[in-house]
């Protein structure tokens, strides 16, 4: 499987720098040529985006990301939250980067960009699929659910009250950035479609990588 996709799309989730627009457009194009579906879904990112200043999209992703922030970017978390086995999927996770000589610098390893990153360098096959399917997915459609209207309004709501952060009024249709996680998250299904990983695979070795988050 070509995974040079991943790369392209990780760039949507690092913090936006110059050149950012110019990832964008590069992503578009990818799906447009092979993920056509994905690619009607992020139009609307890509417009939005290749349409504001660098400063703009800065604070967009500051909102969505960081302060007082939608959801989060790091995989165990929101898989696990602050339940124990996120340290196990830490340490795991750290010690498959060191085997791509991969540096997350100051981010964790399970980081969304490095994450899709590991996944397009590992050439251990097993190994990405379970990482896909287990729990990037399953990551990316709770990351999903918190771009919900109502969970919106009421974050709105809460931070008005306690005067926490400068609010930034919703853009037309909801947070950009869930279309972006949408194309992403259709990507990874079109690419893992039919692997499935039932009672019998989990037992392999594995299973012990990726805490059980089938309840999570």
């Amino acid at each position: 499987m070509d995974k040079y996709q991943y790369i392209i799309l990780s760039e949507l989730f690092k913090y936006p720098k110059e050149g950012y627009q110019n990832k964008v457009n590069e992503c578009m194009l990818m799906l447009q040529e092979k993920y056509p579906e994905a690619a009607t879904s992020f139009e609307r990112f890509n417009d939005y985006i290749k349409g504001k200043t660098l400063y703009e999209v800065e604070e967009v992703f500051g909102f969505t990301f960081h302060i007082q922030a939608i959801c989060f970017l790091d995989v165990g978390y929101v898989l696990f939250g602050e339940d124990y086995t996120r340290g196990e999927f830490l340490v795991n996770m750290k010690a498959e980067q060191a085997k791509i000589n991969h540096d997350c610098e100051e981010e964790l390893p399970d980081n969304l960009p490095h994450v899709l990153q590991l996944m397009s360098i590992s050439k251990d096959k097993d190994f990405v699929e379970e990482l896909a399917v287990r729990a990037v997915i399953p990551a990316l459609e709770k990351m999903l659910v918190e771009f919900k209207a109502s969970r919106t309004e009421l974050r709105k709501k809460i931070m008005k009250k306690k005067q926490k952060a400068i609010i930034m009024e919703d853009i037309v249709e909801g947070n950009i950035y869930q279309n972006a996680i949408q194309a992403l998250l259709m990507v990874l299904k079109t690419d893992f479609k039919g692997i499935d990983f039932g009672d019998e695979k989990v037992e392999q070795s594995l299973s012990n990588f990726i805490p059980d988050c089938s309840t999570c």
